[in-house]
């Protein structure tokens, strides 16, 4: 397996308006957009905006459901990856996700 990259399709409407979209989601759309070769290493699904997410809740359980979502392969240990309770898979969250794939995939970093 790969790592699993989930993303929100853009333009959704809710209870508040919309049209909207993922600021963290738009952050990692940009790092993909900067490093092409990032979609062809990892699994890249996106996923309309409406809950329940079964795919994500399928691997890392329901209540980490939010996106962007990155289930790690379990090659490399990373120290901030957190573990799902329910399936024991590791995984990141929004903005936690890039620093991952500059040391696994060797893209640039993030400034500080």
């Amino acid at each position: 397996m790969t790592d699993r990259l989930f993303l929100l399709n853009p333009d959704w409407i809710d209870d508040e308006g919309g049209p909207w979209f993922c600021p963290a989601g738009a952050y990692v759309e940009g790092v993909l957009a900067f490093y092409p070769s990032l979609k062809d290493q990892l699994d890249v699904i996106r996923l309309n905006h409406p809950r329940p997410r079964r795919p994500v809740i399928d691997l890392v359980g329901e209540e980490h459901q939010s996106c962007p979502i990155l289930v790690l392969d379990g090659e490399l240990d990373w120290p901030d990856a957190q573990t799902s309770e329910h399936t024991g898979r590791r995984f990141l969250q929004d903005h936690a996700i890039v620093p991952y794939l500059a040391a696994r995939y060797g893209i640039g970093r993030p400034h500080p």
